[in-house]
């Protein structure tokens, strides 16, 4: 796991935007994106349209992806946790 997925894991414990997460990581659209892209390929993490609707497929992660919500799954939380 590299210390940027470990950073993101650290902040999807609870359902967070794109826009939180970039606000609060202080990173750029394309770094961000491509470590949510990295995480949700394995399956570190789900990807949400809205609070209640998650997308089965969101990859790859598009413009769109700026409007979506993100939470880190059980087998993600497990990785995170146990370095």
């Amino acid at each position: 796991m590299t210390n940027d997925e470990f950073d993101l894991l650290d902040e999807l414990y609870f359902l967070q935007s794109f826009q939180y997460l970039k606000s609060s990581l202080g990173w750029e659209d394309e770094r961000l994106l491509k470590n949510l892209e990295v995480l949700l390929k394995k399956a570190w993490v789900r990807c949400y349209e809205s609070p209640e609707n998650e997308i089965f497929e969101a990859l790859p992660l598009t413009e769109k992806a700026k409007n979506y919500y993100f939470l880190a799954t059980k087998e993600g939380l497990l990785k995170h946790n146990t370095l």
